[in-house]
């Protein structure tokens, strides 16, 4: 037990090493996710202490694998419990309120904002499947084996995921809005 202060003291700093390699990662992702910053940061920091917790054992049985796709898996799981609890206590989002003001109305800003916010909205209705992977794959730049492993299928059903998510998209990205009047075949 002699030797326990000085490999929790190396075991730490490793830690604290692969905190600072995948901080960034683990928030862009929960951020993408929740679309808000305050989880993100909160599901952020239950990810790495999740992760501290099984750190050592998680070492041990990577046989020196990246830890990366174990560490998104958390945050991914942790991710589905904000969503599910979500759901059972509806809440109104502050971003859902109208907007008070806005100091810039510019009709480009205007039409960007719109596209983006189509693109974002296209994207959180893909299924879960295929929105996990497309955020591991376009915010994280993760490759499709690091994909593969954090979603637990094959490298080739995860290209096939991300070719029919990035299909998915262009179709309801490029499909009149659903909730305009032209598409309703309404006239003004």
């Amino acid at each position: 037990m002699a030797n326990e202060p000085a490999d929790k003291a190396v075991l730490d700093q490793e830690f604290s090493d692969f905190y600072r390699q995948h901080l960034r990662d683990i928030y862009n992702y929960t951020y993408y996710r929740t679309g808000n910053h305050h989880d993100a940061e909160d599901l952020t920091t239950q990810t790495f202490i999740q992760a501290y917790r099984h750190f050592d054992r998680a070492q041990r049985e990577s046989d020196g694998r990246p830890l990366r796709p174990w560490l998104i898996r958390i945050a991914h799981n942790l991710a589905a419990n904000y969503y599910r609890d979500r759901a059972r206590k509806p809440t109104s989002l502050l971003e859902e309120a109208a907007v008070i003001g806005d100091p810039y109305d510019t009709e480009q800003i205007a039409e960007g904002r719109e596209e983006l916010t189509k693109v974002l909205e296209a994207v959180r209705s893909l299924p879960d499947d295929r929105r996990e992977a497309m955020i591991m794959r376009f915010a994280l730049g993760m490759d499709n084996k690091e994909i593969a492993r954090a979603l637990g299928r094959s490298e080739g059903a995860t290209k096939v995921l991300i070719h029919r998510a990035i299909k998915q998209l262009e179709q309801d990205v490029a499909s009149p809005d659903r909730d305009s009047p032209e598409s309703k075949g309404e006239s003004s």
